[in-house]
């Protein structure tokens, strides 16, 4: 580590602009994936009516909740080149089965919604979305615990300090930084985060008391499955993860405050979901999982690819930095307000459709 690592910066700066963006990924396009999710698990009478209340939430905007994944991507590679080029090589698997996984849920999206209308096509390209919306955020938590362990960071300097004698073997640098217990445990973790956002923005969204109902319950049956995920992936860090549990168990500074806005996050959306404030519930969900990302980022800074490389080591140079934030400053006076535009198209759209505009607003 640097002596100036903790120092804030333009390195940092940018950096945190990436978590931004990647935090607006997680609220859109992560609660698209927990909708696939629960378009697979749709049961009991009303299956038909919540995969049509999944279908139309997802449609109009699903394809722009990628611009926030594509800019984290372009961010890291013009900022920070020498990190993307060690995730890209050490994660080259996960990140092309994520990838794959985003390509199949979208195409397979299109082909149910607009290909052939027998059963036997549109079951076939249901279980393909449904399927592919549960792989890949597992996927993409996975590769979050393979890089806040420390895991992605030991394989790469394993690699560069492998001697043509003793080469370092495929597995352990490719396969054993993600396929591991800890990685695994965050994947679960992501999937049932991005499930509880999906049902709480879908009961918030539903036309009826009765499908506001069945997703409330998926809510809370989510919510549950990320207590035992972050239990879960709390008592495996213990074993093979040590310094991310000391880091989380840390009672001081930042981990202490992240903790406690995390819970009073969590207990909030809790209590608006038993008591139908849709309006709050889907707020407070939203800083849950928000809360929860940060957390990571407390854990991790001020590296970029841990224990090693900090965001100051790894940095492009100044100029290049500088002409990057003039670069976004100027494209988000184009993204932003459009991205706004087009939320606030589609939610007038539907409230005309018959939405139920008021009990969405308590």
């Amino acid at each position: 580590m640097t002596a100036d690592a903790h120092s804030i910066g333009m390195p940092e700066l940018v950096a945190a602009l990436m978590i931004v963006a990647l935090n607006a990924y997680v609220l859109t396009g992560g609660a698209d994936f927990g909708g696939g999710v629960w378009d697979l698990f749709a049961r009991g009478p009303r299956r038909e009516a919540q995969r049509a209340l999944i279908a139309h939430e997802i449609g109009p905007i699903w394809e722009a909740n990628h611009v926030w994944l594509i800019l984290v991507v372009v961010m890291l590679f013009t900022a920070f080149p020498a990190a993307f080029a060690t995730l890209g090589t050490v994660l080259h698997i996960p990140l092309s089965l994520m990838l794959g996984g985003i390509v199949l849920r979208g195409s397979s999206f299109v082909f149910r919604s607009y290909g052939a209308r027998d059963r036997a096509t549109q079951r076939r390209w249901g279980t393909s979305f449904a399927v592919a919306s549960l792989v890949t955020p597992l996927l993409l938590g996975v590769i979050v615990g393979a890089i806040v362990s420390g895991r992605v960071g030991e394989a790469s300097r394993r690699l560069s300090e492998a001697s043509s004698a003793a080469p370092a073997s495929f597995a352990s640098v490719y396969v054993a930084p993600w396929l591991a217990p800890f990685p695994i445990a965050l994947g679960v973790l992501a999937l049932a985060m991005f499930a509880f956002l999906a049902a709480t923005y879908l009961a918030a969204a539903a036309p009826d008391d009765a499908l506001r109902d069945d997703f409330r319950r998926h809510a809370f049956a989510a919510a549950a499955a990320m207590f035992v995920a972050a239990f879960g992936a709390l008592v495996v860090a213990h074993f093979s993860a040590p310094d991310v549990r000391h880091a989380l168990m840390s009672m001081t500074g930042r981990a202490l405050v992240i903790q406690i806005a995390t819970a009073t996050a969590a207990l909030l959306a809790l209590w608006a979901l038993a008591s139908r404030r849709w309006r709050v519930a889907r707020v407070s969900a939203a800083a849950q999982v928000s809360l929860i990302l940060w957390g990571w980022v407390a854990v991790q800074y001020p590296y970029i690819v841990p224990p090693f490389q900090t965001a100051r080591d790894l940095a492009a140079p100044r100029v290049t930095l500088a002409l990057l934030l003039g670069a976004l400053a100027a494209g988000a006076v184009v993204l932003v307000p459009s991205l706004i535009y087009l939320f606030r198209t589609f939610s007038a759209a539907r409230v005309e459709a018959g939405g139920d505009a008021s009990s969405s607003r308590r």
